[in-house]
């Protein structure tokens, strides 16, 4: 078992995500839920860096600390030129994930070598330009993480010449859906052909929409467990599903959005949803890191960027006071305890400099943080409750029920 300082990886996991006691019904959920993080779960963030970058307002002073999760959003920070990103996760394949696509920036020959891994991600190409170019200057555990072997013999790494996108435990989700959906008779990449918004809706409206009211897809949808796919915990289950807890009427909600509020040229996350993958990139939009006219300005700052395997709370706490501007806390605090929250934010209030800002997203639409942090703490910053609104409606991966801002008081 990975170790880190005196607790395991998997400890810290559980320190993160197990609410209640291990022989309860709900302690059982979040130790599976647990046990699904070591492995990937995220090929792609699924929260919108345009988002991010507009709420953060970045500037070239700043040091900003976020969780990597798939780290496209992380490396998308680049394109502003902030001194720092620091990225962190508690999953071991997330911190593998992001050190590998650093190095495709910093090795790779050129762009046309990091298009064909990190968009098309499926040829075996990208398995001879691991080799030649960027196995070498991986750490050991990154390296061994890419290079273990499964059942078949086959390296980690060969997903990348096997469909990257479909893998994770994201991915498989999403192709379950997709088999789901043609025992209905419906073919859901038929959705990429969509040109107008209008055809969109009709799409959704005649394809999609019936099969939220299945009998067997709402069955599927009230059970807990049923959506650790979709990297949603237990804890985050009650939020998502609201007052009325009918998963099955929200998740349609959110499906609308993502399929029907935004062109679909210009959202790579339906696109990832509906084709498992960013498809034919050519007048489409792409996470701002593999945007082409991006690449060099990333490829330039990359060693401003990092991850780190570790506990974010105990990142902060290393840190000296007042020496971070930005926070990306993604929903991880959908899976805290109050305790936990008071922790990070004390942390966060501790590191902050004068005119930090904090965002993050919730299952649920209100902050969660009024009642639940305390109020010496959270006097100190400022809830900027239109602009999250804003920002909630602009976010194109439609998954979250709220973005949130906090701006420190002066």
């Amino acid at each position: 078992m990975q170790k880190t300082g005196e607790l395991t990886i998997g400890e810290r996991l559980g320190d993160a995500v197990h609410q209640h006691k291990a022989i309860s019904l709900d302690g059982i959920l979040e130790r599976l839920f647990s046990r699904a993080f070591h492995g990937l779960v995220y090929p792609q963030i699924w929260e919108d860096p345009i988002v991010d970058m507009n709420a953060m307002a970045l500037k070239p002073h700043h040091e900003i600390i976020c969780i990597a999760s798939g780290s496209c959003n992380a490396l998308s920070y680049l394109t502003a030129n902030p001194k720092r990103v620091i990225a962190v996760d508690l999953s071991p394949a997330h911190a593998a994930l992001g050190r590998l696509k650093a190095a495709a920036f910093k090795y790779l020959p050129d762009q046309t070598a990091l298009s064909a891994m990190m968009i098309n991600a499926a040829s075996p190409e990208n398995i001879q330009n691991y080799d030649r170019y960027i196995a070498q200057h991986l750490d050991a555990k990154t390296r061994a993480y890419w290079e273990k072997r499964d059942l078949f013999r086959r390296r980690r790494i060969s997903m990348f010449k096997r469909g990257f996108y479909s893998f994770g435990l994201l991915g498989r989700t999403i192709s379950t859906l997709h088999l789901l959906s043609r025992l209905y008779g419906r073919d859901l990449t038929r959705y990429l052909a969509c040109k107008t918004l209008g055809e969109q809706q009709a799409f959704f409206d005649k394809e999609m929409a019936p099969l939220f009211e299945k009998r067997v897809v709402r069955f599927i949808t009230s059970h807990r467990a049923s959506l650790f796919g979709l990297g949603i915990p237990p804890a985050q289950f009650e939020l998502l599903a609201g007052p009325e807890g009918d998963m099955a009427a929200v998740l349609k909600e959110r499906t609308r959005i993502l399929a029907c509020d935004f062109p679909l040229s210009q959202n790579y996350f339906a696109r990832q949803a509906f084709g498992r993958g960013y498809g034919n990139v050519e007048g489409h939009a792409l996470p701002p890191c593999l945007e082409a006219e991006n690449y060099e300005r990333v490829k330039a700052n990359i060693d401003r960027y990092s991850v780190e395997n570790v506990n974010l709370i105990e990142t902060l706490r290393a840190r000296p006071a007042g020496s971070l501007h930005r926070f990306v806390l993604l929903d991880a605090q959908d899976w805290m305890t109050d305790l936990q929250r008071d922790q990070l934010w004390a942390e966060i209030t501790r590191t902050a400099s004068d005119d930090a800002r904090v965002i993050f997203r919730t299952a649920g639409k209100p902050t969660i943080l009024p009642g639940r942090v305390d109020d010496r703490i959270m006097a100190q910053w400022q809830y900027q409750e239109a602009a999250s609104l804003d920002y909630t409606k602009a976010d194109r991966s439609a998954i979250y029920g709220g973005f949130h801002l906090y701006e420190k008081r002066n």
